[in-house]
């Protein structure tokens, strides 16, 4: 049974909504980006259908969308969320765009796809506090990078009496922005800690070697506790890691390589990962990096491939609730 879609468009400040049934637009709305506003609406909404009738799909923009998920999660309707790309290349050719053109586009999209629509549920109080703690400190760590930067690359350019003045300044708030990483890092340890699950899965990936601690909290919160992802495969294409192959006709033939699309944030925490376990540590990675490179392949190339190896490792001491083991054997291969 067709039921009636709600495509919402997200804004800082306001949710533009469009209600479509049946392919026909039933009615047009501008409401505020707050839980009660949003509750009131959504309730009146409700007195028309039931709530299993009900689908909403809104586009991901990140944390705009949380009091859409709070107000979905206690009304029992079922919330959709989307990848805007996702919307973009299936929705055909747009001419012109505005808030309200946005939700009739998302509307008529969960209309025509329904079938296919991937509820959304509340992650864990803990999973929630994760993810906001390590977007603080990764921006932390980004202002923290360019006062360093200012240090060094401006001496010799600079009067030595306003460098040492603003040195002094620079030196003050990057000591502030350690001090906050540190409190961050410890509020971070002390969830995993407490959570019986998400400490063993820490510890299970920081078995592997080239992870570290940043990398297996990454993980962690990117999957939501390898909940949302349980295919190695589909994570390595949401971390731009698996590469594809672009062929046309007889006349375009290019190399297999891995996709822009992708989250850039795990991608370069499995990129240093990888460096460290092809490059800093003997082992097996090491091993084939210098045996692949050796044999003339693209440096870059190797890594990729490393990086990729080391997703399906993390997958899969997950999966087996197994410390990593270097000289695994595996049993039906035994003679």
């Amino acid at each position: 049974m067709k039921k009636t879609v709600i495509g919402i468009d997200v804004s800082k400040e306001k949710l533009d909504v469009s209600i479509l049934k049946e392919t026909k637009i039933q009615e047009e709305a501008i409401i505020e980006n707050q839980t009660k506003k949003i509750t009131a609406y959504l309730k009146e909404v409700q007195k028309k259908n039931t709530p299993e009738d009900i689908l909403i799909c809104a586009e991901y923009t990140g944390q705009y969308t949380y009091p859409l998920s709070i107000v979905c999660e206690e009304l029992g309707i079922s919330l959709w969320i989307e990848n805007p790309a996702q919307i973009k290349y299936r929705s055909g050719v747009q001419r012109g765009k505005n808030d309200k053109l946005d939700a009739r586009k998302i509307a008529q999209y969960a209309e025509r796809f329904q079938e296919e629509a991937k509820l959304f549920s509340m992650p864990e109080k803990s999973m929630v506090s994760l993810k906001q703690l390590i977007s603080e400190r990764d921006m932390y760590v980004s202002d923290r990078a360019k006062y360093q930067g200012q240090l060094t690359d401006q001496e010799r350019f600079m009067d030595k009496a306003d460098y040492k003045k603003k040195g002094k300044r620079l030196h003050a708030l990057i000591q502030e922005l350690d001090q906050a990483i540190k409190q961050i890092e410890k509020e971070i340890q002390k969830i995993i800690d407490s959570d019986e699950t998400l400490s063993n899965q820490h510890k299970l990936l920081c078995s592997i070697e080239g992870v570290g601690e940043r990398t297996a909290v990454k993980m962690i919160v990117e999957t939501n506790a390898f909940k949302d992802f349980t295919n190695p495969r589909k994570f390595c294409c949401h971390a731009g890691v698996a590469p594809f192959s672009y062929t046309s006709g007889s006349s375009q033939h290019s190399r297999n390589k891995v996709s822009n699309r992708a989250d850039k944030s795990i991608k370069a925490l499995l990129h240093m990962a990888a460096l460290i376990a092809a490059t800093r540590m003997h082992g097996e990675l090491h091993d084939y990096y210098l045996r692949k490179v050796g044999e003339g392949k693209n440096k870059m190339s190797v890594l990729n491939a490393v990086r990729a190896k080391l997703v399906y490792r993390m997958f899969a001491v997950i999966k087996n609730n197994q410390l990593y083991q270097k000289n695994y054997l595996n049993p039906l291969l035994k003679s």
